[in-house]
């Protein structure tokens, strides 16, 4: 039995449908059924009623519930007690970031944040958001460092993790000055002309954001892609090399911008702005921990 198995029943309970929670859970549908009927194989007894809809629990998955969310809290508690008793090399923190934050936006905030609290030892892992979420969920990690966008909600329960908002990230259309002055790279673009397009890959978090640009936008863009790829880093070399337009988090653009290298290709209707947050487990009591997250909500209330 996996511990992602009971979290992901209990997901299901809460939201009472397989495709919202498999959207919470950051997993394919069909993985997450799978997941399902993985546990309900392992107790023997099944716990959702697949003869209804929408979906409902059976007798036997209303009595687990319970139980449920009791191991999965004892199971958290007592890691979260073993690491707080384990020595870990200058009691350094734990930080899961994804990738364009680990590269981005994470070095200037923890330099801004040793300045006002001093120095802040840590352990930076980088993946993609599924990875680093279910690290924080599995006690993988003290913080976790992720995007928020209520149409894409990173989804983690209240009442076992807590947030704080550190800052506002604007995701934008970028070009080379050189290729900005030409107006066929102009957004929209023509069906005749379409601006060549670097985008990200469609498992990634930024892919969801740019598609929700594009399709909130009040004309449809003309774009032919070019060049595909999950790392934003990626991303940002084709763009400077002029292979095409890419939309970044501003962060990963700013030295750029600010040299005069990288100039902003559409208007406010093609940009969105996403949440950058900090989250932990409530049940983590480690001492460095509890100082910092004091601290950090000390500032936001100033």
């Amino acid at each position: 039995m996996e511990l992602k198995w009971l979290e992901d029943f209990l997901s299901l309970a809460d939201s009472g449908s397989f495709s919202r929670s498999a959207e919470q859970r950051h997993v394919s549908q069909p993985a997450f059924s799978r997941r399902i009927r993985a546990l309900e194989a392992w107790l023997g007894v099944a716990l959702v009623d697949r003869s209804t809809f929408p979906t409902r629990l059976t007798g036997a998955g209303e009595a687990f519930k319970g139980p449920a969310v009791d191991l999965l809290n004892r199971l958290h508690a007592a890691r979260a007690l073993v690491r707080g008793h384990q020595a870990i090399a200058s009691d350094a923190l734990v930080v899961a970031v994804p990738h364009t934050l680990a590269f981005a936006f994470f070095p200037s905030w923890l330099g801004r944040l040793k300045a006002s609290f001093g120095e802040v030892p840590t352990r930076l892992v980088a993946g993609n958001v599924h990875d680093v979420v279910m690290m924080l969920s599995e006690g993988g990690c003290d913080l976790l460092l992720c995007y928020h966008h209520p149409a894409h909600p990173v989804w983690l329960d209240p009442a076992r993790f807590e947030g704080l908002n550190l800052a506002v990230e604007h995701v934008r259309p970028y070009l080379p000055r050189r290729l900005a002055r030409l107006a066929s790279w102009q957004l929209p673009g023509t069906a005749e002309a379409p601006i060549p397009f670097l985008r990200y890959g469609p498992n990634t978090y930024l892919r969801r954001m740019v598609d929700t640009i594009l399709d909130r936008a009040p004309r449809p863009a003309h774009l032919a892609l070019q060049y595909e790829t999950d790392m934003a880093e990626s991303l940002k070399a084709m763009l400077l090399a002029g292979h095409g337009l890419a939309f970044l988090p501003a962060s990963a653009v700013a030295r750029e911008v600010e040299r005069g290298e990288v100039v902003v290709a559409g208007g406010p209707e093609w940009s969105l702005d996403m949440e950058v947050r900090l989250y932990r487990d409530r049940a983590n009591t480690r001492p460095e921990l509890a100082r910092l997250w004091a601290h950090l909500e000390a500032e936001r209330a100033r």
